[in-house]
């Protein structure tokens, strides 16, 4: 008996040594094609550019071309359906990132459940959220535009990038904090909401500084505050909103997702390359110049990173009483 417990016990270190070898090999041989890289805003969005940076470094690294798609629509959802039932082999990926968390909340029904679907794969960098307003709204502190929301209830309208963002919530938790009321208008991401913030036709934006802090250094747009807890470096001269409205806080993050059942070895790949990439001196001065700060998770750092924020937003989502219109 003991001689064929132990043929069995070695047959079967035997299988997982085998097992260990061929998800190896197979990483080392990934991607056999290009990786496609759904996002889920529209072209010039934050998602979009960051996705556009690090991924022409994870083709360099790959040796095969990463193709960034748009699937705008939903809040993100499109997209993250998409790739939730695509198949688990490294050749689609998601950028994922606070939506996400927001959005198993917000949303009552979804065709796919975020945590369950989505592998979390690497992050790529965080910011904060700047509530900037159109030149001809008369505030210039959070304070006088708390002010003039109450003594002008619903005269001013506030752009998102779509249901479900962080500028969706960002906004409904400052009206739910400050007892103000703004309408709200509703874009297909970032780059949609740009032609009618920059000539007024909306006033107000909570949004992330990559793609949009251009606009506040050139004087088209009045920086009030940002929404973390903290000053932020890119910003250093730019209050808080919790200075004025204690509690308050905002932080988007950006990073990589891919379908449940990706072998763990693609996974740590793709980690691996991306986090070599934020280390790259070149790729942190462009998310430097752009107002975000590299993120650089393990997978198991990042497994945690996306519980704790979908905990955190779901909290968000109920006290802010924020609703899908």
């Amino acid at each position: 008996m003991t001689s064929r417990r132990l043929s069995l016990q070695m047959s079967c270190l035997a299988a997982l040594a085998l097992a260990v070898v061929g998800a190896a090999a197979f990483a080392q041989d990934y991607p056999t094609r290009p990786v496609r890289w759904l996002i889920g805003f529209a072209p010039g969005g934050p998602n979009d550019i960051l996705a556009r940076i690090i991924g022409q470094h994870l083709s360099e690294k790959l040796g095969q071309p990463v193709v960034i798609e748009t699937r705008p629509g939903a809040g993100g959802n499109l997209a993250t359906r998409e790739v939730a039932q695509a198949a688990p082999d490294g050749h689609t990926l998601l950028g994922i990132g606070h939506s996400n968390a927001i959005n198993q909340a917000l949303y009552q029904k979804l065709p796919f459940d975020f945590a369950r679907d989505i592998v979390p794969v690497a992050a790529i960098a965080q910011a904060p959220n700047i509530l900037m307003v159109h030149p001809s709204v008369p505030a210039r502190t959070v304070a006088e535009f708390i002010a003039y929301l109450k003594a002008n209830p619903g005269k001013l309208s506030y752009a998102t990038s779509g249901n479900g963002t962080s500028s969706h919530l960002a906004a409904e938790l400052f009206k739910a904090m400050t007892g103000t009321s703004m309408q709200h208008i509703p874009y297909r991401g970032t780059g949609a909401v740009w032609p009618e913030l920059l000539t007024g036709q909306v006033q107000v934006y909570f949004t992330s500084p990559v793609g949009s802090l251009q606009y506040v250094q050139e004087g088209k747009l009045r920086a009030l505050a940002v929404t973390t807890a903290s000053p932020s470096a890119i910003l250093p001269n730019v209050p808080t909103v919790a200075t004025t409205v204690p509690g308050y806080e905002v932080t988007t993050w950006f990073g990589i997702g891919a379908p449940k059942g990706t072998p763990a070895a693609i996974v740590e790949r793709l980690n691996r390359e991306t986090n070599a990439g934020l280390v790259d001196p070149k790729i942190k001065a462009r998310l430097a110049d752009l107002g975000g700060e590299p993120l650089a998770l393990s997978p198991a750092q990042m497994v945690e990173f996306v519980a704790a924020e979908l905990d955190r937003w779901g909290r968000a989502v109920k006290f802010s009483g924020a609703k899908v219109d």
